[in-house]
């Protein structure tokens, strides 16, 4: 059995912000192996996620982004269940980089419901039709290797509420 440090715990921490008792007891249970505790409290946090899915999302932020130029703008609506989450820094984080996203790939739905079955193109394959249009389907911009409706997934096991999307708006002079 490993010897977990305080050093490895805080590292964990860091990386997931998952509580200091969760990271010890996950760490305990993976022998130290960090590769293997940051996947079971990822695990973990999914199924945080599905299980708060269904909660009211009343609260949030409106947050925006100004290209350099002022030629290009975005807006978007991330709501959460407490306005006491919506004032912490990872949701702020969460919401500026969404309007970051957005400016860089504009979407132009938010969830695969929302597309509209005569602006699916014959020729196209879904997933990446979807890719394309979908918010939560695409890549995220600053990490590629995960999706948005993942890293929303990802704040939620954090959290600990349930975030949504419920709008976002794109401006860009001449487009």
């Amino acid at each position: 059995m490993a010897v977990i440090t305080a050093q490895m715990v805080k590292e964990l921490r860091e990386r997931t912000g998952a509580g200091i008792k969760e990271c010890k007891d996950t760490l305990e249970q993976t022998g130290g192996d960090m590769a293997q505790a940051i996947e079971k409290l990822r695990e973990k946090g999914l199924k945080v996620s599905d299980k708060v899915q269904d909660r009211v999302t009343s609260e949030g932020r409106i947050e925006t982004y100004m290209h350099p130029g002022n030629r290009m703008a975005t807006m978007v609506e991330v709501c959460c269940e407490t306005d006491f989450v919506a004032r912490t820094e990872d949701f702020i984080t969460l919401s500026k980089e969404l309007a970051l996203h957005i400016a860089a790939v504009n979407p132009r739905y938010i969830r695969v419901e929302d597309v509209p079955a005569d602006a699916i193109p014959g020729d196209m394959k879904l997933e990446k039709f979807y890719e394309e249009v979908v918010l939560l389907k695409q890549p995220y911009v600053k990490d590629p290797s995960q999706t948005i409706e993942e890293r929303i997934k990802a704040a939620v096991a954090k959290l600990r509420e349930n975030i949504i999307i419920r709008r976002f708006v794109r401006f860009e002079i001449g487009g």
